[in-house]
């Protein structure tokens, strides 16, 4: 693939992955709508657009990183979309909108001739930032396998999960569904320890070395819970957002969900308590709250 691109989406996972490809000596045209974010990119020497739309007509191959299913539809089909740019040919979406919106762009961008690719990813912040994140590649296999060397450069776990757009999609709500669950389940009985007299640091010990290890014991509960700094790297409303997309799927496929069901309510309710611009480690205060008790540092 040719070593220029557009990207737009320059924000916390954005921003680090289009950093790499910049360290590798790719050639990239941006967009954003913070000006100050635009200002910091034309600074690193890359050229900004000024709309999705003329950055579409200035390079073939766009990736963006966006926040939510409206925001990627918007950026794709909207009146000043990519769909309105004269040379773009591949549209590939790092987001995570869920497989109806990744179906929906992509018939709306192959009606302009444009090819779209799922390739939502994972890792959050700290793994956009040292590459090591997973991609999750859906769309014609060619375009995959040509995309491929360059998506290596901001995460080293690149999988094809096939040629229909949304199955990468699919893929990346159930992997956050199941991380969601994880993080809620291994809160509760985090708090549930310590409630009882149980050192946390000795608790997450023993379940890294046990059957009940899992994401949130192994990375998130003794990086960002138990010295309090509660920085994983990643807004509640988002996990919200993806757990909501992976139980409406299965609600239309009219797959249960019993447990999650349950995991969409516990992240519901923290919303609810206006906990969306929140890192998800703070899921656990709500637990504490109800215990009275604090897991890990209190000094």
């Amino acid at each position: 693939m040719a070593k220029e691109v557009g990207f737009i989406g320059m924000g916390a996972m954005g921003g680090p992955m289009a950093r790499r490809l910049m360290a590798q000596d790719y050639k990239l045209t941006v967009h954003d709508v913070r000006p100050e974010i635009v200002a910091e990119w034309r600074d690193l020497g890359a050229d900004v657009a000024a709309s999705p739309a003329e950055l579409g007509s200035r390079v073939e191959t766009v990736l963006v990183s966006l926040p939510t299913p409206d925001v990627v539809r918007e950026v794709a089909l909207g009146a000043d979309g990519i769909a309105q740019g004269s040379m773009v040919k591949t549209f590939v979406d790092l987001s995570t909108t869920g497989p109806n919106v990744a179906a929906q762009v992509a018939r709306g961008l192959a009606a302009k001739g444009i090819t779209a690719v799922d390739a939502p990813v994972s890792g959050g912040v700290a793994g956009a930032r040292a590459g090591s994140l997973s991609v999750m590649l859906a769309g014609p296999k060619a375009l995959c396998d040509r995309l491929t060397p360059t998506l290596r450069i901001i995460g080293k776990n690149v999988f094809y999960i096939g040629p229909t757009p949304g199955q990468g999609q699919m893929m990346k709500v159930i992997n956050n569904l199941l991380s969601a669950a994880a993080l809620v389940a291994s809160c509760e009985v985090m708090v549930l320890g310590t409630k009882f007299g149980l050192d946390p640091k000795v608790m997450v010990d023993v379940l890294n070395v046990s059957s009940g290890r899992n994401s949130a014991t192994e990375e998130k509960i003794p990086r960002a819970v138990l010295p309090r700094t509660f920085d994983v790297g990643f807004r509640t409303e988002l996990l919200h957002k993806d757990v909501r997309l992976c139980i409406e799927q299965a609600e239309q496929l009219g797959v249960p969900m019993w447990l999650g069901q349950t995991v969409r309510q516990m992240w519901a309710f923290a919303m609810s308590q206006g906990d969306g611009q929140q890192d998800i480690s703070t899921i656990i205060k709500h637990m504490e709250r109800w215990a009275q008790v604090t897991v890990g540092k209190t000094d």
